[in-house]
């Protein structure tokens, strides 16, 4: 039942130190700060119940992210939910339409990731006031209510309405099973954790070992023969996981063990080439291995950089360039929105596609577009690597396995073990797989312990920590 007016939106910069110990660095950003512009809003009805969101940032820019969201906040305070959620897609065209923030997007950058922060907490409270979680708050959900969530505004030469409700009537086929499936076995993951830019040669090592250990070789391999990679330009149209194909003529079994790793690449050849041999070493010639560049190289240096990584046979290559260059053939990785996934798709240009769920709208605009994938039938891997985007895009996977995909073909899901601990219902995974989570809610609600120590810069950690820094 949901009910109650929105009488309170608050918002906080939340920042973990993750540079001190090398988590989270990568080419491009060598001293990440793992923080999110954290949002709660509250209701006038009796139950108490809050709605929480987050938006994912690298510290600094954070108190910007916080600034938008205060700026959006007058779309949400004093609007009914059931007025929000009954008309889902208004409310969403209204705050990304705002006439004078639109200016500084539009449904991209700061205000965007504001805009997801803000919708996220929306979807958290709904979800949590009809006590599901918000995959099977998702899934329980009439395809006519799904697709009035969605804003179709610049997609209809893609996906209109009528081909999304097509599309959901379809997934509903084969649901219940899917659904069972999902709660016994879980969604497959892969690990990034163990080869951050910033971990030293040992470190990977141990990394790796104890997560072989903790059994990511468990499931096996459902990615399909490797396809010889053609060096030119039109081979890098990606998105962010959107990828190279595998950069050698070699098999990859279909009944081999698989051992699902990621290594981050593009600070310095000959150092990427001897990390990634470690990591080849360890997990042997037949597993699966995906690399990221975080946007370091331009086209051309990307084709010579990947002509000398692709002995190791990567299964992609993550934002190898700028993420605007659609007409560069290059990489998208954490596209702005559902209109450059749109173009992607249109151009043929993407093997494996990523959403994100605080880059991207929150639930509604995650829906277009895995909707379009569906109708492209892209596989959709998503993106996970940062503080609570594992917590978040668990639902939207499980979702979209259940009733649009309805395949786990050339699908896995990232996953760091970072900073689980400061969420109240964190992810679980087992047997290198996400299961369900059965709280109810986004998953998204963090310690209150923990939001205090890390608020920045008043906070116990960064009172400590920011004289430190300044001597």
């Amino acid at each position: 039942m949901v009910r109650g007016r929105i009488s309170r939106l608050s918002v906080r910069d939340v920042r973990f130190p993750t540079s001190l110990g090398g988590h989270g660095a990568d080419a491009m950003h060598t001293d990440p700060d793992y923080s999110a512009a954290y949002v709660v809003i509250e209701t006038d009805a009796e139950d108490g119940i809050k709605g929480c969101g987050i938006t994912f940032t690298l510290g600094k820019g954070t108190e910007v992210v916080v600034c938008a969201v205060n700026a959006l906040a007058h779309h949400v305070l004093n609007k009914d939910l059931k007025d929000i959620v009954g008309d889902f897609r208004g409310f969403y065209r209204q705050l990304t339409s705002d006439g004078q923030l639109r200016w500084i997007g539009p449904e991209k950058g700061v205000v965007h990731l504001a805009t997801a922060a803000v919708l996220n907490a929306v979807w958290d409270l709904w979800a949590k006031q009809e006590g599901k979680p918000v995959w099977k708050l998702l899934v329980d959900m009439d395809p006519r209510m799904l697709v009035s969530c969605i804003d179709f505004r610049y997609i209809t030469d893609v996906l209109t309405e009528e081909d999304a409700l097509e599309i959901l009537q379809k997934g509903q086929i084969g649901k219940k099973e899917r659904e069972k499936q999902m709660l016994a076995q879980g969604y497959p993951a892969y690990t990034t954790s163990c080869a951050w830019l910033g971990y030293s040669d040992d470190t990977l090592k141990q990394l790796c070992a104890q997560a072989l250990k903790d059994g990511w070789t468990s499931q096996r391999s459902q990615f399909p023969r490797a396809r010889l990679f053609l060096f030119h330009l039109s081979a890098l149209l990606s998105l962010q996981a959107t990828s190279f194909p595998h950069c050698s003529s070699a098999l990859l079994p279909s009944d081999s063990r698989l051992c699902r790793f990621k290594v981050k690449v593009g600070a310095d050849l000959q150092d990427d080439m001897r990390r990634c041999q470690i990591i080849r070493d360890m997990i042997g010639p037949e597993k699966t291995l995906m690399m990221d560049a975080n946007q370091r190289w331009d086209v051309p240096e990307a084709v010579e950089w990947m002509s000398k990584l692709a002995k190791f046979k990567p299964l992609w290559i993550e934002e190898p360039t700028s993420p605007d260059d659609i007409l560069g053939h290059a990489t998208i990785s954490k596209c702005h929105n559902r209109v450059i996934f749109k173009q992607l798709l249109q151009a043929k240009a993407l093997q494996f596609l990523q959403i994100d769920s605080c880059r991207l709208g929150s639930v509604n605009e995650n829906l277009s577009v895995l909707l379009m994938a569906k109708k492209f039938e892209i596989p959709v891997c998503p993106h996970a690597g940062g503080v609570g985007l594992c917590e978040l895009v668990q639902h939207l996977i499980i979702f979209d396995y259940i009733s649009v995909s309805a395949s786990l073909e050339n699908r896995v899901c990232e996953y760091v073990d970072h900073l689980h601990e400061h969420f109240k219902y964190p992810v679980m995974i087992q047997r290198a797989s996400y299961m369900p989570p059965k709280d109810p809610g986004y998953s998204t609600e963090m310690k209150e312990e923990s939001v205090k120590k890390h608020q920045y810069p008043d906070g116990e950690v960064w009172k400590k920590l920011l004289p430190a820094q300044e001597n």
